[in-house]
């Protein structure tokens, strides 16, 4: 029996912009290396391009049907904050 085929990985957006938030969730019981940023929100977002993208909320929780704006990258991981009303 031969594992099913591992489909190609999309290159990192290098600016992902805007989008409302999908599904969120707080994380406490953080892996290692994030344990000293504990609790922190992390978010699927539904980006304004069509696609969506899980990253971690900066600032002022979130909820589902917020909108959110592109902060920046750190160390890989895409940042978003509330968007501006």
């Amino acid at each position: 029996m031969s594992a099913a085929p591992v489909p190609p990985v999309s290159p990192p957006l290098a600016s992902p912009g805007p989008g409302v938030v999908y599904t969120e969730t707080v994380v406490f019981a953080a892996p290692e290396q994030f344990v000293a940023e504990a609790p922190y929100q992390l978010a699927i977002i539904s980006l304004d391009s069509g696609h969506r993208l899980t990253g971690r909320i900066h600032g002022n929780r979130v909820a589902i049907g917020d909108r959110v704006a592109f902060l920046e990258f750190r160390n890989g991981i895409p940042f978003f904050q509330a968007a501006s009303k």
